[in-house]
């Protein structure tokens, strides 16, 4: 796996070797300073001679999320030594635990609104965003999912849960938290990192203001039909000035809004078919009376039918948001 000058990993490796040598000349004697630099010069050699990504057992690439997560990795997983293996496994428990921790309760009751969401991760942590929040008498719900999948996206998700949290406590405009949370997620993610993610307020007496940043689009069933709410800006990660909008309206009594991440909406049955957002719409136009949480049992148990038995290959989230 060859690798230029300008790659993410490289840059990433070179601002070690700068941090290492630095603390190396603090402390000359550190014997595990010097061996961490011995380590990444290897991994910045490899990427010269173009080795770099390549398992130093089977000749095969090593897992890019492995890399992403592991800069300095120089085997794959089938060749970690049961030890290696077993510390693996203890960390991936931790970080499932930690992230279980992060979630909201399943179902969230304030004023006017009532939500209800599932997640599901493809494996034992998830990329997916999901949260609802009250703040004074508004409700706050956020739905998004972070490039790529494993370790890396699941530390990235917390990132992003953390910097809401601490943006929304401070009651601020949700155009002005959307542009602090990129401009943060620039500053602190590798430039191949990206979220998409939509953050919405919901407010006594009906009104929803929604701000996407490049996300699915929200689907709103009222009136005997279905809208959607399409994004209003480009993802978390694509650019540190990035611009956003809100779209606003009223919901009644009844009335609902979904929002999904696209396991639900790019799943695929065995004939290679996509479940699709066309259908999203159309369940939630035939179940749109039902209250949040059969709505969200009605739209998993249509994807197992669709799905026929096929595994999925994503994270699954998804949220129905209602005015009581």
């Amino acid at each position: 796996m060859a690798d230029n000058a300008g790659s993410p990993i490289r840059a990433e490796l070179e601002s070690r070797r700068s941090l290492l040598g630095d603390a190396l000349g603090a402390s000359p004697g550190d014997g595990e300073v010097a061996r961490l630099l011995e380590e990444v010069d290897a991994a910045l050699a490899r990427m010269d001679a173009g080795t770099y990504g390549i398992c130093e057992m089977c000749d095969e690439p090593i897992e890019p999320e492995r890399l992403m997560a592991d800069p300095l990795a120089r085997i794959c997983l089938s060749h970690m030594t049961p030890a290696e293996q077993r510390v693996l496994e203890g960390d991936l428990e931790l970080a499932a635990q930690i992230q279980a921790g992060l979630l909201p309760e399943r179902s969230l009751v304030t004023g006017d609104w009532e939500a209800v969401y599932h997640y599901e991760g493809l494996g034992p942590v998830s990329g997916d965003y999901c949260d609802l929040l009250t703040v004074g008498p508004d409700l706050y719900f956020i739905i998004g999912d972070v490039s790529g999948k494993g370790v890396a996206a699941s530390m990235l998700m917390a990132h992003l849960h953390a910097t809401f949290h601490a943006l929304l406590s401070q009651d601020r405009p949700l155009v002005d938290v959307m542009e602090r949370a990129g401009r943060m997620f620039c500053e602190s993610t590798l430039p191949t990192h990206f979220a998409t993610l939509v953050c919405g307020m919901a407010v006594p007496g009906g009104e929803v203001h929604v701000c996407s940043a490049g996300h699915l689009p929200a689907l709103v069933a009222r009136g005997g039909g279905v809208e959607p709410v399409e994004s209003t800006g480009l993802p978390l990660g694509f650019a540190r000035d990035a611009r956003f909008s809100t779209s606003e309206f009223a919901l009644e009594p009844g009335d609902t809004m979904f929002l999904y991440t696209d396991g639900l909406s790019e799943a695929e049955n065995a004939s290679g078919e996509e479940y699709g957002t066309a259908r999203v719409a159309e369940l939630l136009k035939t179940h749109s009376s039902l209250p949040p949480d059969e709505l969200v049992s009605e739209c998993l148990t249509d994807l197992e039918g669709f799905l026929s038995g096929r595994p999925r290959t994503d994270d699954l989230t998804i949220m129905a948001i209602r005015r009581r």
